[in-house]
């Protein structure tokens, strides 16, 4: 299901668009933290 609310990271319905705002930066901080340790990892 593609996501419209903006703040999906893949362009997938994850679920974030119920986050208050400060909730949603600090998921969107783990994210990329996790993201990029799997790419320095590869």
């Amino acid at each position: 299901m593609s996501c419209t609310c903006g703040r999906s990271p893949t362009g997938k319905c994850v679920g974030w668009h119920n986050l208050s705002e400060e909730d949603y930066k600090d998921i969107k901080l783990a994210w990329e933290s996790k993201q990029k340790s799997a790419e320095d990892a590869a």
